[in-house]
């Protein structure tokens, strides 16, 4: 008897630890809530995360089998399932995280003590860390080159899902509940969280490679043009595997049929790769969770004043497009990425506020949290990352929202006071006089800060810490 110990691969098919587990006998499923990774995690990503392990709960059953739910410290969990159903080893997915790996390794030791035996495998990723690196052996820092190596390394097959002979018959009164997100100590989010699954994922997935994919290098940075995948909460949690997803592309590149449509498809495979990328830096560095991955000759000068901070979390800083971005964010627990880029330039430099505000409020608000991509993305915006937007280049939010939503399709869907207003208006709402503004739309505010001052204002500061004053 064997036990798959699920995390974040929460799904049958393309799952390579499930399919060794199960290639060496009857398997029992089983998922641990762990009290030290809850208490990391935001309501809307546990609303995701429920609903895709009913949805999988539902298909271990359509497999003759079930899932076994306990909660606890899994190095006193997974030992116990393991003598309670008899199984001589246990197996699940490498993940790659500081935390996770802490947990794997202790989990290990009590698996050892106890005279189990334990296999973790690599499936998360394309490429593990560590296997793609510099000539000298190192791991990469800048993306270009990571690129290069990754989209020419082969890529494999999706793993097939089990059937029904290489479950284990589970009792269903040994199985476990599924709790509620309030018994988990969270409250129901007020977003509107995607549907969550493997059959939801493959619907997002085939809808993207049906048209999407084949105008995504064009169009991506358009939040009105309906070009991204929309997957992104399904790879974080693993509802359908990455072979499975470039598989998709790579059948789409086949029938791309023009350069154009292949170049499409080949800048998307590259934001896998940037997914990828990311999590070989946090494997090699650990404390970037927390700290400037970027090291300057003296401290940065953070301002973080808590009335623009809340201001910019509220959607109320008078700058449209920045506003509308977080306002889609409490609604819906995701934001579009060129908007995501937005927010955060806004934030780090219009605001000078410290990244990790950010970070953390990102990590409370969206269904797709990953801390790889996100810390990889703030550290990016506020130009302390790996290969970071250099501080001198600083977002102005007025020309981006004018650039991507021109039409300010975007801005009128989440920010309902400027509906019905002129573009024009809308995209000069920082030069507008204070009775244009009342006149134009009375309910919306005034921006907070005027951006050509913190512009200069945030060169200094980043001047300042290079020691170039």
């Amino acid at each position: 008897m064997q036990v798959h110990w699920h995390r974040r691969d929460l799904r049958t098919a393309d799952n390579r630890g499930l399919s060794v587990a199960t290639d060496a006998g009857p398997t029992v499923p089983l998922f641990v809530f762990d009290d030290a990774v809850l208490a990391h995690a935001g309501a809307p990503r546990v609303r995701f995360m429920l609903d895709a392990l009913a949805e999988l709960r539902e298909r271990y059953r359509a497999l003759g089998s079930d899932l076994v739910v306990r909660r606890g410290d899994p190095r006193e969990v997974v030992v116990r399932v393991a003598r309670e159903f008899d199984a001589d080893r246990v197996v699940w997915n490498k993940d790659y995280s500081g935390l996770a790996r802490e947990r794997d390794a202790a989990v290990r030791r009590a698996l050892d003590g106890a005279d189990v035996a334990r296999e973790s495998v690599h499936d998360h990723l394309h490429h593990e860390p560590g296997s793609i690196t510099t000539n000298k052996g190192d791991p990469y820092s800048v993306y270009t080159y990571f690129w290069k190596k990754w989209r020419d390394r082969e890529k494999a097959d999706p793993y097939p899902d089990p059937d029904e002979g290489a479950l284990a018959a589970v009792d269903a009164e040994t199985t476990g509940d599924l709790p509620s997100i309030e018994a988990l100590g969270f409250e129901a989010p007020d977003a509107t969280v995607p549907t969550a699954g493997t059959a939801a994922a493959r619907e997002r997935l085939d809808r993207f490679c049906d048209d999407a994919v084949f105008r995504y290098e064009s169009d991506r940075d358009y939040p009105t043009r309906d070009a991204v995948s929309r997957l992104s909460a399904d790879l974080k949690w693993g509802t359908i595997g990455v072979r499975e997803v470039y598989a998709a592309t790579a059948a789409a590149m086949a029938e791309a049929g023009e350069e154009k449509a292949e170049e499409s498809v080949a800048e998307f495979q590259s934001q896998l790769a940037w997914r990828e990328f990311y999590t070989h830096v946090l494997f090699f560095n650990p404390e970037v969770v927390t700290e400037n991955f970027k090291e300057y000759e003296n401290e940065i000068e953070w301002r973080d004043d808590p009335e623009e901070l809340a201001a910019w979390r509220a959607g109320e800083t008078g700058y449209p497009i920045v506003d509308a971005g977080m306002r889609q964010l409490r609604e819906e627990a995701y934001m579009h990425n060129r908007v995501r880029m937005i927010v955060a330039s806004f934030l780090t430099k219009d605001l000078r506020c410290d990244w990790r505000h950010g970070y953390a409020h990102f990590r409370a608000k969206l269904a797709d949290h990953d801390t790889q991509n996100d810390n990889g993305g703030w550290q990016w915006a506020a130009s302390t990352g790996t290969d970071a937007q250099p501080y001198f280049r600083i977002f102005n939010p007025m020309t981006q929202g004018e650039r991507y939503d021109p039409d300010a399709e975007y801005i009128a869907e989440y920010v309902p006071e400027l509906r019905g207003v002129d573009p024009s208006v809308v995209h000069s709402w920082h030069e507008c006089s204070p009775l244009q503004r009342r006149n134009a739309a009375p309910a919306y505010p005034e921006p907070i800060v005027d951006h050509s001052e913190r512009r200069e204002a945030a060169l200094s500061m980043f001047e300042r810490a290079r020691g170039e004053d």
